[in-house]
């Protein structure tokens, strides 16, 4: 099975060189890191990052620092991409066990091994293909992934995560049976807890909210950034991968959050009226 490209065209370039260039724009652009990666890192401190998902035109920036960070640690063996569920299809945990995922850049293979020992981990993850066919939040993040693995000429596999429910307890089985499995197999992982943060509200106050929310991250404290969005009603739309990537990363020893980046929506078309936040995030 290929799942093709659902958002190509439309959230980011729909060609090879069109996309390459455009992944460049936003690694070089004033609210990204400055300049293209130089170098292939080896450390593999990284446990997780956190990435936005809207159109690269937008968030692709921000996304970049996280993607700078990951080139700089070096690249796993396989890539966890959790992400909201926007379309309301599939089940309440929805992945896939086998196949290949196509951008532009070229075909992505699941981590079969990884994706089915984590259904046995977790019963609440089902193999539901049909959550990710037009769900854009997984796949904006694999464009970047694949122009630094071409450009090191390295491999890598993933597993697609489609989160509907997003409570705590279900990201904390889900997080849990993400280490359990890696440690299982022995495999090499990185999750990339995919989000946006405060939907269509003014600057002043998406940046207050998100202010809040990503200091509780930056704790590494998922029940307070829950309750804080909860009694907030802040409007970001990834807080399960979120709470996901904060659970494995804990179990597997990390200590420490950085916040690379965070704008908005405003912050690039210069209309602050109603904006969406973005943020870029480290956990190691």
């Amino acid at each position: 099975m290929i799942r093709k490209p659902a958002v190509a065209g439309t959230f980011y370039e729909g060609d090879a060189d069109s996309l390459k260039r455009r992944i460049e724009w936003c690694f070089q652009h004033q609210l990204g890191p400055g300049q293209i990666p130089d170098y292939l890192g080896d450390k593999r401190e990284l446990k997780s990052v956190i990435a936005p998902h809207a159109g690269y035109l937008y968030s692709g920036p921000v996304a970049a620092h996280s993607y700078s960070k990951i080139a700089e640690d070096g690249l796993p063996e396989t890539f966890i991409i959790i992400c909201p569920n926007h379309t309301g299809i599939g089940s309440g945990v929805s992945t896939m066990t086998e196949g290949s995922w196509q951008t532009p850049l070229g075909l992505v293979e699941i981590d079969n091994e990884f994706a089915a020992e984590l259904i046995n981990q977790a019963p609440i993850i089902d193999s539901e293909p049909s959550a990710h066919l037009q769900e854009h939040s997984c796949e904006v993040q694999l464009p970047f992934l694949q122009y630094l693995a071409q450009r090191w000429n390295k491999d890598f596999q993933i597993v697609p995560i489609c989160m509907w429910m997003q409570d705590l307890e279900t990201a904390t089985e889900v997080g849990a049976s993400i280490a359990e499995t890696s440690r299982k197999l022995g495999r090499d992982v990185m999750i990339i807890a995919s989000t946006d943060f405060t939907h269509y509200k003014p600057q002043e106050i998406a940046a207050n909210n998100d202010r809040l929310v990503l200091d509780a991250i930056k704790k590494l404290d998922e029940k307070l950034m829950i309750k804080r969005i909860s009694e907030l009603n802040i409007t970001m739309c990834g807080y399960g991968p979120v709470a996901v990537a904060l659970v494995f990363s804990k179990l597997l020893g990390a200590e420490k959050v950085e916040i690379l980046k965070y704008a908005t929506s405003g912050d690039i078309t210069g209309d602050k009226t109603a904006v969406v936040g973005y943020a870029s995030a480290i956990i190691e």
